[in-house]
């Protein structure tokens, strides 16, 4: 049993202030507003954010793709160089450069995060004689880390649409449907326990409606996609189809509250608002998608439709809760050129944005968030003291740890009430970054 006390928490019904909460057995037992101080006493205290999409192994290749490589330099061509760069991964290189990408999320807000994992073959193409060999690469990187995990298995059979072959460079990622079911068997079993495992059909570009309706019964759990993340994406499916990425899934996949469809970048308003009707959750990476030149997602329409929305950190180019976060809002501004518009008159951006990633965070991930008595104690605490902070209350504090801190302004992190970041640096941090260092230096040389 341990006792917190915080000067001021964000609970499910609003700010709390003098608030003292019990943690045992990794969950929050008591909840006390007024109350005195007693046990480890902190400032300010949010519930942990859930990252709902992460290609933990892409952190070792962030800056690599920052030269101009032709004209046309776009998503396509930075895809060329993943594979390069994913063609000389060990297990044990996957598991170095995911812990690094862990501790940064938990350092910066995130307790939770969905890896969508898709790196299951050899450098040759085969199999690993155990299916869940860089599964296993991942569950030791959030063990080591203490982040929460839904592991969300890729299923990738083809290069394009209507099945078409694969090319070279993606020999790694690709399964059939009775391969990919042991897969996943064999991923449950090496989870940590508290893991919640998902699966992830890559693509309709990567898997054919046969294969899609073959694998989504093999558990219970969240279902992700990219969907509409590229216009020559949306081009393609509709010369395959007829119909544009998140039209068809609309149409063909029974998307409901289970789902999460990745970046959603282009929509149509009809798809918008369908999307927003079916309780699936928008997973909006604005970091990795401005730095691949995606788009912007219709953030606007989507949320006054009631649209559910989580941010994920994607490629992991920059690792950073707020900047997520801040990322939707501002590039909201540019494509409209106003301001504060995802919040309601007289509302707060920060808080409507917070809000509204950390609930559907939550349920893209299948965990439960919040503050909350039976909630896992999963807290993050800013630092009251910090510059950017001061004189702030309440849902300005929001405001100015997302727009206005920049680092620093996170002081601790507990996951499963275990405090694993400390004075804003998490316990494991040099000796993980120590093994980083040296796994990237030695694929890079």
């Amino acid at each position: 049993m341990q006792t917190l006390w915080f000067e001021s928490v964000l609970l499910g019904t609003g700010w709390a202030k003098s608030v003292r909460i019990g943690v045992a057995d990794g969950r929050i037992t008591s909840i006390e507003t007024g109350a005195q101080p007693s046990g480890e006493r902190q400032g300010i205290a949010l519930p942990g954010l859930s990252n709902v999409h992460s290609h933990g192994f892409q952190r070792g290749m962030a800056g690599l793709s920052e030269r101009r490589g032709r004209p046309d330099d776009d998503f396509w061509s930075w895809r060329e160089v993943m594979y390069r760069f994913l063609d000389r991964l060990t297990p044990e290189d996957i598991a170095a450069i995911t812990a690094q990408a862990y501790v940064e999320m938990l350092e910066t807000g995130f307790t939770h995060v969905g890896e969508f994992h898709y790196l299951h073959n050899d450098v040759d193409g085969r199999r690993y004689a155990d299916p869940a060999e860089t599964a296993g690469a991942i569950a030791a990187a959030a063990e080591e880390s203490g982040i929460g995990l839904t592991l969300l298995p890729v299923f990738y059979a083809h290069g394009d649409f209507g099945g078409a072959p694969p090319a070279p460079g993606q020999r790694r990622f690709l399964s059939d449907v009775d391969g990919f079911a042991r897969l996943v068997e064999a991923s449950r079993a090496r989870l940590p326990a508290d893991a919640v495992l998902g699966i992830a059909p890559h693509s309709l570009r990567a898997v054919t409606p046969e294969e899609l309706a073959a694998i989504i019964p093999l558990v219970n759990g969240p279902i992700h996609i990219h969907a509409a993340e590229q216009t020559k994406e949306v081009e393609a499916c509709i010369a395959w189809s007829g119909a544009r990425p998140v039209e068809w899934l609309l149409d063909n996949a029974a998307v409901d509250a289970r789902w999460c469809l990745i970046h959603s970048t282009h929509l149509t308003n009809g798809e918008c608002d369908r999307l927003a009707a079916s309780k699936a959750v928008a997973g909006l990476c604005p970091v990795t998608e401005a730095n691949l030149g995606d788009g912007i997602f219709p953030a606007i329409r989507y949320l006054e439709a009631g649209g559910r929305i989580g941010v994920g950190t994607d490629s992991n180019i920059l690792v950073d809760a707020a900047g997520e976060l801040r990322g939707i809002e501002y590039s909201q501004r540019l494509a409209h050129r106003r301001r504060a518009l995802l919040a309601r008159e007289g509302a707060s951006v920060g808080r409507t944005l917070f809000d509204a990633a950390q609930a559907g965070g939550a349920q893209a991930l299948g965990v439960t968030g919040g503050i909350a008595i039976g909630h896992p104690a999963d807290i993050v605490a800013l630092d009251a003291n910090h510059p950017a902070l001061a004189g702030m209350a309440d849902d300005t504090l929001l405001d100015a740890w997302i727009f206005a801190a920049r680092h620093g302004a996170i002081d601790a992190v507990w996951r499963g009430g275990r405090k694993i970041v400390t004075e804003g640096r998490h316990i494991a941090a040099a000796a993980v970054a120590a093994r980083y260092r040296q796994t990237v230096a030695s694929l890079l040389a």
